[in-house]
């Protein structure tokens, strides 16, 4: 099992593949655009448009789950924060009614000491160009500090 078997609902509510993201490295975000960790945005667009010619994307999933800091669509990241990375509906990182792709993460890739669940919003989880999470990183890991992971992993080739 991969991302690319999942399909999530667009801003707009239509469903997308993430099978359209196959052979890319990606980031998986819990985005909150009224959280004190929004400074993120900008160095997540910056990853963004730094590697997306090298075969890169950001995929921000805002969540309200965390003292309700994404209220509305979730529309507000994009008009809040200039982001470009495509964001998609609104999820449920936790509890009965979690994404089952956000279920899928947290089971690849458990937090400290083998937790199941998202404790705040811009947890990051990097996957492979195979679609396979390699990485669980909690909200205080800055874009920064993974900038050269992600340049590494980038550069390896896809391995169909």
């Amino acid at each position: 099992m991969t991302v690319y078997n999942f399909t999530v609902d667009g801003l707009d509510g239509q469903p997308v593949s993430l099978d359209q993201f196959r052979g890319r490295c990606l980031l998986i975000v819990n985005v909150a655009s009224k959280c004190g960790f929004a400074g993120q945005y900008a160095g997540l667009e910056a990853l963004h448009k730094k590697y997306t010619e090298r075969g890169f994307a950001v995929l921000g999933f805002p969540c309200n789950q965390f003292l309700w800091q994404e209220p509305g669509d979730g529309g507000a990241c994009r008009v809040t924060h200039g982001v470009t990375f495509p964001l998609f509906a609104k999820v449920r990182v936790n509890g009965r009614d979690t994404h089952p792709l956000f279920a899928f993460l947290k089971h690849a890739c458990p937090g400290s000491l083998g937790t199941r669940s998202i404790k705040w919003n811009f947890t990051k989880f990097m996957i492979n160009r195979e679609g396979k999470p390699v990485q669980r990183m909690g909200t205080l890991s800055t874009t920064a500090a993974i900038d050269a992971q992600l340049a590494a992993m980038i550069d390896r080739p896809f391995q169909q």
